[in-house]
């Protein structure tokens, strides 16, 4: 028996209304985590690169350990399992925030140890030969140059991040993917909601990815 199926395109743009409270979801997990996740980047990929062992080794370990695990099983035991360590339950949403801060801060740590490292080793010893501590030396020439080399893979980190919140949707957080669900088990239009969802989605990451090619126009990234 032959099976035909025509794409609904009226129920597509049916579900809009229905999808659209999860963008301010997906926004705040996102982006609220990259910025924590920044913070810790800068951290461990400073402490990555010291010469105190001691600093070191606790910098490599969180990193291999955040960036060798998915962050579907990280989103999974902060939400399960902490609450059993803790003695209390934690919001969907903080852990949301949390799985995408600690795991973006893994790879921005990455981002910062290359970016620091790139700079030639000569900048540095021109400062000190100025008069320049070491902490001013980082802090005037070496980070403001460095930074602007991190700024594409941090920008590729940011659309990575913001395509994890779909798998948040297992812990009940309204993002995008959730709304979906909602809406399909009411309308069972699976292809149409999630065709939306992925445009949606496609709309976020391709604004940034525009916002990085505007930068990267005026010299204000890169060399």
């Amino acid at each position: 028996m032959e099976v035909t199926f025509q794409f609904d395109w009226a129920a597509a743009f049916r579900s809009i209304p229905h999808l659209l409270p999860g963008i301010p979801w997906t926004l705040l997990i996102s982006f609220g985590g990259l910025a924590i996740g920044f913070v810790i980047g800068i951290i461990f990929g400073l402490m990555r690169i010291s010469p105190s062992r001691l600093l070191r080794l606790p910098a490599i370990v969180y990193i291999e350990v955040f960036r060798g695990t998915p962050i579907l099983v990280q989103v999974l035991f902060i939400f399960y399992g902490l609450p059993q360590l803790l003695g209390g339950p934690i919001n969907a949403l903080t852990a949301g925030i949390a799985a995408i801060a600690v795991n973006s801060g893994a790879y921005i740590s990455e981002v910062v140890r290359g970016g620091v490292q790139s700079i030639e080793r000569g900048q540095r010893e021109a400062s000190l030969s100025l008069g320049l501590s070491r902490t001013q030396a980082f802090r005037y020439v070496i980070w403001p140059q460095a930074f602007r080399r991190m700024i594409p893979p941090l920008g590729n980190q940011g659309i990575i991040s913001i395509k994890d919140t779909s798998l948040f949707s297992v812990i009940g957080v309204g993002e995008l993917v959730r709304q979906g669900q909602i809406y399909i088990a009411t309308t069972f239009t699976a292809l149409e909601v999630y065709f939306m969802v992925a445009l949606m989605y496609l709309a976020i990451t391709w604004s940034l990815s525009l916002l990085l090619r505007q930068l990267e126009k005026r010299g204000l990234v890169g060399q």
